[in-house]
């Protein structure tokens, strides 16, 4: 696979000189894309509509259409180039001469509409993913580029219709998934393996579960999917919705460009917790790990089920409407039976609540009927509407408020013991009940795993809006209660589930991706598994990978394709805080960021050591940049960030952080692959076992 760079002054190139030609379609492709952002600016709505209510909403997409066709300086706008021997749609014996497409982060087209870039995203680009000498999928060459800084630099070719040619490693690939890293989570859209492709770009209709180790790009590709699925079905999902969850803020925070880099803005963003969020409930406790593993059980759905469902008595008295001069009777056994039957009926508490009087009123009009008189619609929702109605209505299903209902359930013994029976345990109970009940809803100190069950309660009485498409990102680590609090939002669309089994670090981590995705309303999904590693080198990821019998025996260790030398230093140290505070001035000499991930408890006095030698640091979710690239990370917030150089102080520490040592060794497993170029270990004390 020959590679190309310029061989003298790259601003005066011969004529002849392929990268000069290259250099200036990128010229001729930001002028076009600049052009046509241009157009989109001088979009007059007053030439458009009169309406006001139509001006607001077109200028809305005039200003997201302006958005998505910024020009990232040091963003390339393409990145590969296809040449085909045919032309789309010819047969091979016609001969029809190919074409050449550039592939790039969105589409640009020049001022006679004809296209200049191609969206990765297009049919024609996918084979820049995919094919190969023994697929070539009718592509001659395949052209990749390498920049600078946003300067083109170089280029390097694949002859795939050449069965002469041998195969090598692209090293422009290598480059560009080795740059450092500085600042939020950069897009893969150059780096896409055929293998991640394939997930990319699945289907709406169906949802994807994909178990991948540390550096298989699992994130990246759940974030790609929905660019994807937005190009493919953009009208669909811009009524239904696209919503991508993550684990925590600072997450969220360093992958949120990722998607406006490819030109997508309409992606909202969100935790669980700001899922299951409810206005004046704010979470001012934190459960005991037994206490928040009851709450998360899925058993817990029964237990509000049957607590609801509790409130609904069977009429008892007959049921008197007066209308003018006339009186009409309803009987009890037939008010009990429009209650048993909608019982019955797979629908909501509140549906079934507002249904109640519309039955009644309806045997009333029956009444009314066959004495001969006509009543309409108008007179059924009078009846409806009728005090004596309303007051048998409120009495036989009378309204519920989901935060009171799980109230009662964790203050009053007698009322859990009701509705537990036969599906929690005595002790479970216990656990379940606060020890000093709260009189009210506003005074109750509220959990995170509180509020999960509120939102179950919430939708058992009223259904909850359902998106088009949901991304769920470290998986993982969610209970059973809140796989159903996220598959309420995906009900009627579909789903992208990311995670590793061998990360989980929570009590209630997840066992086995069936039993999630059972609980997430999507057992059909298909699962994937990324063993294929781009990010970790080889040398740290075996060295992680020794604790994997330990944490999730029977998975695949991740294999790393990227083989870097001396990556990994282990070092035995006398004084921790020292010897980190040396590490990281080392690590700061090489290009790119860098992160000091310790056990919390530890993190004051390396914060402390830190800023007494001069050295600031950010803390996670803060954007790095060249002038800061130094984060300091408590173990407990690294999951999903990646770092070039890694400084993991004292590993035992932070398996000794958590409540079990298998928890430990999956939180350590964790830190120990969050670097990119290197990482060095310091400990004082022992080594976990699981690591000789």
């Amino acid at each position: 696979m020959p590679a190309h760079a310029p061989a003298s002054d790259p601003h005066a190139p011969a004529p002849s000189d392929p990268l000069a030609r290259e250099r200036s379609h990128l010229a001729a492709s930001r002028s076009a894309l600049r052009a046509m952002r241009e157009d989109a600016e001088a979009l007059d709505i007053r030439d458009v509509t009169a309406n006001w209510v139509n001006a607001i909403v077109l200028q809305a997409q005039i200003d997201d259409r302006i958005k998505s066709l910024a020009d990232l300086s040091h963003t390339p706008l393409f990145f590969g180039r296809l040449n085909y021997l045919h032309a789309p749609g010819a047969t091979l014996a016609e001969g029809a001469e190919g074409e050449q497409f550039y592939i790039g982060r969105r589409h640009v087209h020049d001022a006679g509409g004809d296209p200049m870039v191609i969206d990765w995203r297009a049919p024609v680009s996918q084979p820049f993913y995919r094919a190969s000498r023994k697929d070539p999928q009718d592509v001659s060459l395949r052209r990749r580029f390498g920049y600078t800084g946003g300067e083109l630099t170089a280029y390097e070719d694949e002859h795939l219709s050449d069965p002469g040619e041998a195969s090598a490693v692209s090293k422009l690939l290598q480059q560009e998934i080795e740059r450092p890293r500085v600042g939020p989570m950069r897009d893969i859209v150059a780096t896409i393996q055929p293998e991640q492709d394939e997930i990319v770009r699945s289907g709406l209709s169906g949802s994807v579960c994909v178990q991948g180790g540390p550096g298989t790009g699992k994130t990246a590709v759940g974030l790609h999917r929905v660019a994807y699925l937005l190009y493919a079905h953009r009208d669909r999902l811009a009524r239904t919705g696209t919503l991508v969850i993550g684990p925590n803020r600072s997450f969220l925070h360093y992958i949120e460009q990722v998607l406006p880099a490819l030109g997508e803005l309409e992606v909202k963003q969100a935790t669980v917790d700001d899922l299951v969020a409810r206005d004046g409930l704010e979470v001012r406790a934190q459960d005991a790990a037994a206490t928040a593993v009851v709450k998360g059980d899925a058993r817990m759905a029964e237990v509000l089920r049957r607590a609801l469902g509790s409130h609904v008595t069977a009429p008892a008295e007959p049921l008197m409407v007066v209308r003018g001069s006339r009186r009409w009777r309803v009987p009890a056994y037939e008010l009990a039976e429009m209650v048993e039957e909608l019982q019955n009926r797979d629908i909501r508490y509140g549906a079934a609540r507002d249904a109640l009087p519309q039955r009644i009123a309806h045997a009333v009009l029956v009444r009314m009927e066959q004495a001969g008189e006509a009543p309409d619609d108008r007179v059924q929702d009078a009846v409806a509407r009728d005090p004596a109605v309303k007051a048998a209505v409120k009495q036989a299903w009378p309204p519920v408020e989901p935060a009171k209902l799980v109230l009662r359930l964790l203050a009053d013994p007698d009322f859990l013991a009701a509705h537990a029976e036969g599906v929690l345990t005595a002790d479970e109970q216990k656990l379940l009940l606060w020890p000093k009940p709260f009189r009210s809803v506003k005074s109750a100190k509220w959990s995170a795993a509180d509020l999960v069950l509120i939102d179950e309660a919430a939708d058992l009485v009223e259904r909850t809006h359902s998106l088009g498409h949901v991304v769920l990102d470290e998986a993982q680590d969610l209970s059973p209660m809140q796989y159903r609090a996220v598959g309420r939002r995906c009900t009627t669309g579909s789903a992208t589930v990311l995670g590793d089994l061998a990360q989980g670090t929570t009590p209630w981590a997840t066992r086995g991706w069936d039993e999630a995705l059972t609980h997430l309303g999507k057992p059909q999904a298909v699962v994937e598994e990324l063993t294929a590693g781009f990010r970790v080198p080889r040398e740290v990821i075996a060295y992680a990978s020794r604790l994997l019998p330990s944490i999730s025996p029977g998975l695949a260790p991740v294999s790393s394709v990227r083989e870097t030398p001396g990556s990994l230093r282990i070092s035995e140290v006398a004084d921790p805080a020292a010897a980190a505070v040396a590490a990281c001035r080392e690590a700061l000499a090489h290009e790119g960021s860098t992160g000091l991930i310790a056990a919390d408890a530890r993190v004051p006095a390396l914060a402390e050591a830190l800023l007494a030698a001069g050295l600031p640091y950010l803390s996670p979710g803060e954007e790095t940049t060249a002038q800061s690239r130094l984060t300091l990370v408590p173990a407990s917030l690294a999951k999903g960030l990646e770092y070039d150089y890694v400084v993991l102080d004292e590993p035992a520490a932070i398996v000794d952080g958590e409540p079990d040592e298998r928890t430990g060794l999956r939180r350590l497993y964790v830190c120990l692959t969050r670097a990119v170029s290197g990482l060095a270990l310091l400990h004082s004390a022992p080594l976990p076992a699981a690591l000789a």
